[in-house]
């Protein structure tokens, strides 16, 4: 099992999305799916981007989300 950090840019935010899943391919779905859950009404997503993919090992994994950090020169 894996933990991934998404950056999602959507048309007027960028945000981060932490999925723990089993293969890249089910985590990118999974992203659509937790954005599907927190917003209202889903935003018109630009990109998904991997930013960090960490193996979960015996006592877990984490990421650290000091501020706002991004891939995205703004």
């Amino acid at each position: 099992m894996n933990l991934y950090r998404f950056e999602v840019t959507a048309r007027d935010f960028v945000t981060i999305v932490v999925i723990a899943a089993d293969t890249d391919e089910k985590a990118f779905d999974l992203v659509e799916i937790e954005l599907e859950k927190y917003f209202l009404k889903k935003p018109e997503v630009v990109d998904i981007s991997l930013y960090e993919k960490k193996r979960i090992r015996g006592n877990g994994a984490g990421f650290v989300l000091h501020e706002q950090e991004t891939i995205i020169k703004s």
